[in-house]
C-alpha cells in the first residue's frame, strides 16, 4: 500500500513498481530502497514524502527523514591578550551534511568572521568584548558560550605582530604601584594579566585576602587609617598563578604610618605625620603561653621522627623563660582545633602568645596550612588547619605578642586550588612569623638511628635565651642557617613581621594582682599539666611496690613500677600493669618495658628511676574517662616452685591534657570562606610536596645518623655535598634535616610524682 501511494505521487509506473518489489528476491536487495532511489530520479522531495507519512500517521518513520540535530562541540575559550599578538577564537560544530559559522561581538554580527575560526592578526585594544559563535545548517542552529576576550595594551610593536600567547599560561602585565593618599581620597590598585584560559584576581592586604577584591582593579572610595598596608595581586588561570609585586599604601596624617617610600608633603603635613617616640619604656608581658604541636604518626602519609624531640627541647627552652606551655603530639584534624581553642583561652590582653607547629604542612595563595595526623590522600584546606584563622583569632585577644613558629614545608599542594577568603587582620604592630623554609621551597632534618632534629630547631635552640629583640634572634639564626653547608641554596629561613617595639621572648612578666583573667589562665594551665600522685600498693603477700609517673609532653605520660619491699621467703617477684581503657589503644607489647628506651621514651631517660619496669602512653587527648588499670603481681615463695598472682585495679583520674576533654570537639569555629575552586583534585595518590620533620635524640649522640629530605624525606650523609643530596632516593620528600654534631639540651627535667632516690633493694 506504501508503494502504491509513493508511486501515485510521483507518478511511478505500475511495470516499475513491479520491479522494484522483485528486490525482495535478492539477498540483499530492499523495495523500499529500490523505490526511495527511483522516487529520487524522479524528483520527488523529502518534502513530498514527508507530507505523506504525515497523513497516514507514520510519525516513527519521519523522524528517520530528519538530519541530526546541530550541536557545538568545541566552545571558544576566555583569554587575555597583549594588543599585537595573533590571536584566534575557535568554534566547531557538527551536523548533517554541513555547517556555517556566523561570529557575533555581543548582538553585531562580526564583517568576514564566517568560518570556525576567528582570527585577530594582530589583535587591537578595541577588539576586546563578549565573542559568541551561531553554527547552522539551514534547519537548525546553536550558538556556543561566550567567551570574553580582553586586550591588553603593549608597548611592543611588530609589523607581522606579537606571538600567540601558549596555552595555559599567565603573566603578570600591570603592576600595581605604591600610593600615598590623604584620608578621605579614592584608591585604586590595578594588576592586569595575560593569560589562556582567562586569569582571575585576588587582591590581599597584609598577606590576607580582601573579601571583595576579585577584580583586576581594586578600589576603595574613601580610604582611612585601616586601608594602610602592603598590598599584593594573586593572578591564576586554574592552571598556573604569579604573584604581582608587593606595594604599600599609605594613608598621610594618620598614627599608623609605617612607610618606606619617599613623600613630598608640606611643613603643616610633615608636623601631622610625625610620629612621637615613647622613649625608652620597659616591656613587658602581662602572661607568656606557648601551644607546642609536633605531628609525627601519619595514618596515609609518611611517618616523621623530628617533631618529637624539636617539641620536646623548645618545651624545655620556653619554660626557661617563664612561658606556660601546652605540648602535644600527633593529633587529629578535631584535637587539633580543640587544642588551639583551650590555647586560646589561655590569650588575654598583653599576654605573649607563641604557637610553634612541625610535620606536614603546605602553602597556597599566602596562607599556610598545618595538616593532622588523620588527614586523607590526598589532602585540601577542609581538611587541615589554617594558620592565618588562627592569627586572625588571637588578635580577638587583644595579646601583646604574636609569635608563630612554622617548622614545615612551604610547598604549593597541586590537589588544592581553592582560595580561602579570610576576614581581615587588624593593622597590629606585634606579629612575627618565623618560617623554616622559603615559600615554596622545602625544610630538612637529620635522622639518628632512633630520634631525629630539625635544621630549623638546631639553630634555634641555641640563640632561643637570648635577651635581644625576637626578630633580630630570628635574623641571627638564618645567619647561623646559611652556614649550613649540607642545605644552603636549599633551605633559608624567612620571617615575616609587623613587629615595631623591641619586644622579646625574655621580657619580664608583670601581672595584675590576682586579675581573674590570670586567676583563670593558671587554673586551665593547671589543670593540662596535673600528673596524678605517685601511690604505694601493698599486696596481701606483703610486697610493697610504688607507682609513679613522669610527663614527657602535655598528652604523653610515662608510668613505672618498683618494688620497694619485700618478705624474705619470697624469692622472686614481678609487678606489671595492663588493662588500660581502649580510648588509649595501647598495644600491650609496648608495655612493662625494662628501660624507658624501649618503650620509645628516649627524652626524659635520666630524670626516671634506673630500675622497675615502664610503660609509656601517648595521646591522653584521647580518654574520655578516668585513667584505670590493673597492677598485676607474680611472685614465688622459697622452696615452691609454683607462681603466685595478686591483682589490684587502681584509678588515677585524668591526667595531663585529658583533664581539658579535647576530643569531645571544637567549640570555635575556624571555617573560611571559599571563594572558588578553579580545579577538581583526581583522586591519585598523594603526589603534594609535604613538610616533614624527624627527631633526633638529645640525650644520646649516635656514631651514625642520615639526613632526610621533605614529604617521605631524602637522605643526606655527613660529608657528602648539596649535588649529591638526592641520590638513590624518592624525590617526593621535602623536608630533611642535618645534624654534623650531636645535640644540645638543656638540663630541664620534666615533672614527676616519684621520688627518684629511692633504691630498689638488693
Amino acid at each position: 500500500m506504501l508503494q502504491w501511494h509513493l508511486a501515485t505521487c510521483c507518478s511511478t509506473s505500475s511495470q516499475e513498481l513491479h520491479q522494484c518489489s522483485l528486490k525482495v528476491m535478492l539477498s540483499e536487495g530492499s523495495p523500499s530502497r529500490s523505490l526511495l532511489k527511483l522516487m529520487g530520479e524522479r524528483g520527488c522531495t523529502t518534502k513530498d514524502l514527508t507530507e505523506f507519512l504525515q497523513s497516514i500517521g507514520q510519525s516513527n518513520a519521519i523522524q528517520l527523514l530528519k538530519p541530526p540535530g546541530i550541536k557545538v562541540i568545541m566552545q571558544p575559550e576566555p583569554m587575555a591578550v597583549l594588543a599585537g599578538q595573533m590571536v584566534k577564537l575557535t568554534c566547531v560544530g557538527s551536523g548533517h551534511p554541513f555547517v556555517n559559522y556566523q561570529w557575533f561581538k555581543m548582538d553585531k554580527e562580526v564583517p568576514q568572521g564566517n568560518s570556525s575560526e576567528l582570527v585577530f592578526n594582530p589583535v587591537q585594544v578595541q577588539d576586546a568584548g563578549s565573542y559568541t559563535c551561531r553554527v547552522n545548517n539551514g534547519n537548525s542552529y546553536d550558538f556556543s558560550g561566550w567567551a570574553q576576550l580582553d586586550v591588553r595594551e603593549s608597548h611592543l610593536r611588530s609589523h607581522a605582530g606579537l606571538p600567540g600567547i601558549p596555552d595555559y599560561r599567565v603573566q603578570i602585565c600591570t603592576q600595581p604601584q605604591p600610593q600615598s593618599l590623604m584620608p578621605g581620597e579614592r584608591l585604586v590598585l590595578e594588576c592586569a594579566a595575560v593569560g589562556k584560559p582567562l586569569p582571575w584576581y585576588q587582591w590581599y592586604r597584609n598577606a590576607v585576602a580582601i573579601k571583595d577584591g576579585t577584580k583586576k582593579q581594586y578600589t576603595v572610595s574613601s580610604v582611612s587609617a585601616e586601608h594602610q598596608g602592603l598590598y599584593y595581586c594573586q593572578v591564576t588561570n586554574g592552571n598556573e598563578s604569579e604573584l604581582s609585586r608587593e606595594v604599600e599604601v599609605v594613608v598621610l596624617g594618620t598614627k599608623k604610618l609605617w612607610t618606606n617610600t619617599a613623600v613630598e608633603c608640606t611643613e603643616e603635613e610633615l608636623k601631622v605625620l610625625t610620629i612621637s617616640e615613647t622613649g625608652n619604656e620597659d616591656l613587658f608581658a602581662v602572661d607568656k603561653v606557648a601551644l607546642l604541636i609536633g605531628n609525627m604518626s601519619y595514618k596515609h602519609h609518611p611517618q616523621l621522627k623530628a617533631p618529637m624531640v624539636d617539641v620536646y627541647e623548645l618545651t624545655n627552652l620556653l619554660r626557661q623563660l617563664d612561658f606556660k606551655v601546652v605540648s602535644l603530639l600527633d593529633l587529629t584534624e578535631l584535637e587539633m582545633k580543640s587544642a588551639v581553642n583551650e590555647f586560646l583561652l589561655l590569650l588575654d590582653k598583653g599576654v605573649y602568645g607563641l604557637l610553634y607547629y612541625a610535620g606536614h604542612g603546605y602553602e597556597n595563595y599566602g596562607n599556610s596550612f598545618m595538616v593532622p595526623i588523620d588527614a586523607p590522600k590526598p589532602y585540601r584546606h577542609t581538611n587541615c588547619l589554617c594558620v592565618q584563622k588562627i592569627l586572625k583569632l588571637m588578635q580577638e585577644k587583644e595579646t601583646g605578642l604574636n609569635v608563630f613558629l612554622l617548622d614545615m614545608c612551604r610547598k604549593r599542594n597541586q590537589y588544592d586550588d581553592t582560595i580561602l577568603i579570610l576576614e581581615s587582620l587588624k593593622v597590629t604592630a606585634n606579629i612575627v612569623f618565623g618560617y623554616a623554609t622559603c615559600q615554596g621551597a622545602e625544610a630538612f632534618e637529620i635522622q639518628y638511628p632512633d630520634l631525629a632534629n630539625g635544621i630549623f630547631m638546631k639553630f634555634l635552640k641555641k640563640r632561643l635565651l637570648e635577651n635581644k629583640k625576637i626578630t633580630v634572634l630570628l635574623d641571627q639564626v638564618a645567619e647561623d642557617m646559611g652556614k649550613c653547608q649540607l642545605t644552603k641554596g636549599m633551605q633559608a629561613l624567612e620571617i615575616r613581621s609587623s613587629l615595631s617595639e623591641k619586644r622579646a621572648l625574655t621580657d619580664p612578666i608583670r601581672q595584675t594582682a590576682c586579675s581573674p583573667e590570670g586567676l583563670a589562665r593558671n587554673l586551665q594551665w593547671a589543670k593540662a599539666h596535673e600528673l596524678p600522685e605517685s601511690m604505694a600498693i601493698e599486696f596481701d603477700c606483703g610486697v610493697k611496690m610504688k607507682l609513679g609517673f613522669a610527663a614527657e609532653f602535655s598528652n604523653v605520660m610515662i608510668i613505672y613500677t618498683r618494688i620497694t619491699e619485700k618478705p624474705a621467703e619470697i624469692i622472686h617477684c614481678n609487678a606489671s600493669i595492663t588493662d588500660f581503657p581502649l580510648d588509649l589503644n595501647v598495644d600491650p607489647k609496648e608495655t612493662n618495658k625494662g628501660t624507658p628506651e624501649e618503650t620509645g621514651s628516649f627524652l626524659v631517660s635520666k630524670e626516671l628511676p634506673k630500675y622497675g619496669s615502664y610503660t609509656r602512653l601517648s595521646s591522653l587527648q584521647t580518654l574520655k574517662e578516668n585513667l584505670t588499670f590493673t597492677v598485676c603481681l607474680s611472685y614465688m615463695y622459697q622452696g615452691i616452685e609454683e607462681t603466685l598472682d595478686e591483682n589490684k585495679r587502681v584509678d588515677v583520674g585524668k591526667p595531663l591534657i585529658a583533664k581539658l576533654d579535647i576530643h569531645s570537639g571544637f567549640k570555635r569555629n575556624l571555617s573560611v570562606q571559599t571563594l572558588h575552586s578553579p580545579c577538581h583534585s583526581p583522586e591519585l595518590g598523594l603526589g603534594v610536596a609535604e613538610a616533614s620533620h624527624v627527631c633526633s635524640s638529645p640525650r644520646y649522640s649516635q656514631p651514625h645518623f642520615n639526613a632526610y629530605h621533605s614529604n617521605a624525606r631524602t637522605a643526606v650523609y655527613p660529608g657528602t655535598g648539596p649535588t649529591d643530596i638526592y641520590s638513590g632516593f624518592s624525590p617526593v620528600s621535602n623536608r630533611s634535616r642535618y645534624f654534623p654534631e650531636p645535640i644540645i639540651t638543656y638540663n630541664v627535667p620534666e615533672e614527676t610524682t616519684d621520688d627518684n632516690n629511692l633504691d630498689f633493694p638488693q
